[in-house]
């Protein structure tokens, strides 16, 4: 059987982990609360009247591509770009073309830096590799000017993030949101995990404060898998009502 990942691939070993998954979209939540390209999650309101909800949605979109069957995440990906389309002509107007890569270059950076903070440094081979599957997504969605490497895409990753982002209103919204949806001791956990996640000029835009007790937070985190009890802390990181979703994050988890 063929699949759109390779089984084995470091970008399954990734993703098929609820708390490096989780710890993925915390980031990209933070950085594309500062794009500039946000007013278009605020066109059709999804996201901003419900976070979590749309979290997890993207959530099954993504490891739909990396694990099931290649036609399988071909057809996925056709309709995540259907869907875009879609919202295009609803508003009369296109998606600009550098939205996209910053959303396909956020999957492959917290990818690399949600592993990196709770397992282990990558090799440049496995960095090339995540960068190669994010890439083929790219490409299927007819994604314009891509960069052919991973050298030239960290390139244009410091690109992007010089050009593409800026704190305005929305990103006060979003962050109010989430706030709302999480309630005060999820949401300061997730600004102190946000803050260990995002590279330097996301954290300048954002934050203010020290992330030293997130580090030994997540050092305390590492040792609860040891004793067997993170799928305990995970549980109590999300309200009551998300536990289902919760448990299918990691439905991949024993592949």
């Amino acid at each position: 059987m063929n699949y759109f990942v390779n089984e084995k691939s470091i970008v399954r070993e990734i993703w098929k982990r609820t708390d490096t998954v989780l710890l993925i979209f915390a980031g990209s939540a933070a950085e594309f609360a500062l794009n500039k390209a946000v007013d278009w999650l605020y066109y059709t309101g999804k996201i901003p009247t419900n976070p979590l909800e749309r979290l997890f949605s993207t959530v099954e979109y993504a490891q739909k591509i990396i694990f099931l069957e290649e036609q399988m995440a071909l057809a996925t990906i056709d309709k995540i770009t259907q869907i875009h389309q879609g919202v295009e002509q609803s508003r009369g107007k296109s998606i600009p073309d550098w939205a996209y890569r910053d959303v396909l270059y956020m999957l492959i950076d917290y990818s690399i830096r949600s592993f990196e903070v709770l397992e282990r440094k990558l090799e440049i081979n496995e960095k090339e590799e995540i960068f190669d599957v994010f890439m083929k997504l790219g490409i299927r969605m007819k994604l314009k000017n891509l960069p052919s490497n991973y050298n030239d895409w960290l390139i244009d990753r410091n690109i992007h993030l010089e050009n593409d982002l800026e704190k305005g209103k929305f990103t006060i919204h979003l962050f109010e949101q989430y706030k709302k949806h999480l309630g005060h001791f999820r949401y300061f956990i997730l600004i102190q995990i946000q803050q260990i996640l995002v590279p330097k000029i996301v954290h300048k835009k954002l934050f203010t404060n020290s992330y030293f007790p997130t580090i030994l937070a997540i050092k305390m985190y590492k040792f609860s898998r040891i004793l067997k009890i993170d799928n305990l802390l995970k549980s109590i990181l999300l309200p009551n009502k998300h536990k289902h979703e919760l448990a299918n994050i990691g439905k991949f988890e024993n592949i």
